[in-house]
């Protein structure tokens, strides 16, 4: 009944939501505060008459607002529902079958679904003892293009621009360069002046974490306008279905107040230097991190231990049973007052 192809799938597993009770979600790394108030403003504004007609097809004004938020020009921009819609585009797009994809041991999980999916062949190349990645391993494989999450998930460790520069000079400039920027507002560089200098570079961002649009599904990708122009073919000869009337609508008021999202990032970064250092002094040992999470684990517990302690407190916090990472856990940054309360949770937890 199946096609043949169904069994190689290895679906995405997305953070847990359970319902036996009220939860602090730490586990998903949305953000813990509300869109702008000009989100409201243009949702209560919204002519529901419009829903009658189809949207715009490429998001035109959108793409106008969120081109002039990063500074560069409208061509240079494309809008799907959710980066993970742009990176099944990508995959579709810049890679190919005969080589692999070259990409971190540990990275943003759906990466290797979408490989998957379309028959792309994959090479991990370990991190380095520190969590760092390391130019060298990923250009010591002959591969059909780079992909990392940048700064690193589950990890928050950033690659400088200088590194990335490296890399890309290094790198076959035939040969595409990947970088998902998913979570670059919370106090890291973006890549975005290195598009001038190197054709090749593809950058990803989403709404989902520093815009507080995890609910509504917007991402991008960042070219040159005629990797642009590609991805839009493909992206019409797969899937013609636009960001929707609303999105389109919302997103143009995200971008229209940066000034307080810059703020509410801010405030979160804050917090989770304060938490880091706080979860050091009770002997846990946190990676730098400039997301808005921490990786954390601690001497004589397991990342499944610490898991299940901080669960039963009521809070859900992430844990990846991988090998090589499988003591630590992964903690999305709150409110001050939710990670006082899983501050609190954890001293409460005993070691071996």
């Amino acid at each position: 009944m199946f096609a043949e192809r169904i069994k190689a799938l290895n679906p995405y597993v997305p953070g847990e939501q359970p319902k036996d009770r009220v939860y602090i979600k730490l586990n998903a790394n949305e953000n813990p505060y509300p869109p702008s108030p000009r989100v409201q403003e243009a949702l209560n504004e919204f002519d529901s008459s419009i829903l009658r007609r189809y949207p715009d097809p490429d998001a035109n004004e959108l793409r106008k607002a969120f081109a002039s938020l990063v500074g560069v020009t409208p061509d240079m921009v494309y809008a799907g529902n959710g980066s993970d819609e742009i990176l099944s585009f990508i995959f579709y797009t810049f890679f190919d079958s005969k080589l692999p994809v070259v990409l971190p041991q540990h990275t943003y999980s759906f990466y290797p679904v979408y490989a998957s999916y379309y028959n792309i062949p994959l090479h991990k190349v370990p991190l380095e003892d520190d969590f760092s990645i390391s130019i060298d391993k990923l250009l010591k494989v002959e591969s059909c293009g780079i992909i990392f999450a940048n700064p690193n998930a589950p990890t928050g460790r950033f690659m400088s621009l200088a590194d990335l520069r490296e890399l890309l000079t290094k790198y076959d400039s035939d040969k595409p360069v990947v970088v998902d920027e998913a979570y670059i507002d919370f106090g890291a560089e973006t890549a975005i002046p290195l598009l001038k200098e190197f054709h090749n570079l593809i950058i990803i961002r989403t709404f989902s974490k520093s815009y507080c649009f995890a609910g509504a599904r917007l991402g991008f990708v960042i070219a040159a306008p005629d990797v642009i122009n590609t991805f839009i073919t493909v992206k019409n000869s797969f899937n013609h279905f636009p960001i929707d009337s609303i999105i389109q609508k919302l997103g143009i008021a995200t971008c229209n107040d940066y000034t307080y999202y810059q703020e509410i990032n801010a405030k979160i970064a804050k917090t989770r230097d304060w938490f880091s250092c706080e979860l050091e002094k009770l002997g846990y040992d946190v990676i730098p991190s400039k997301t808005n999470f921490v990786f954390v684990k601690k001497t004589g517990l397991s990342g499944e231990e610490i898991y299940k302690e901080v669960k039963k407190s009521g809070i859900l916090i992430r844990h990846f049973n991988h090998s090589g990472i499988e003591n630590y856990v992964r903690i999305t940054i709150g409110t001050q007052d939710e990670m006082d309360l899983l501050l609190n949770a954890m001293k409460n937890i005993s070691s071996n």
